[in-house]
């Protein structure tokens, strides 16, 4: 028998779950709602994160564009995500939902602007 203490951050309430695997079947105790159950087994199973960040901008109002994954990334490739959104660096006009990176590291999901910016 395998136990992970985890905390829910799907909500507000940041339950304290137990995650208890019994020969290869998992229950979740501790959440207060159905989607802590979820993201208990989801959690210690596979492990994934949304990206928001910023990026660099040329020639704009503003020196920096904010970004943000539209999925989930493994938790495992944020730091290296990171090191890619980090070398960005945007020419204006840019509109929300502009593609920035699209299949970022080939995790099948695209950063995308997340503010409008005229030139």
């Amino acid at each position: 028998m395998k136990n992970w203490d985890v905390i829910c951050i799907v909500c507000p309430r940041g339950c304290r779950l137990k995650v208890t695997e019994n020969e290869g079947e998992m229950a979740v105790t501790g959440n207060q709602c159905k989607r802590g159950q979820a993201y208990g087994i989801k959690e210690v199973t596979n492990p994934t994160r949304v990206i928001t960040s910023t990026v660099k901008v040329n020639h704009g109002v503003h020196r920096r564009m904010p970004v943000v994954t539209k999925g989930d990334i493994p938790k495992d490739m944020v730091f290296k995500v990171m090191k890619e959104i980090n070398g960005v660096c945007l020419d204006t006009p840019i509109y929300v939902g502009d593609v920035v990176i699209e299949n970022i590291l080939n995790t099948g999901v695209n950063l995308v602007a997340s503010r409008t910016i005229e030139g």
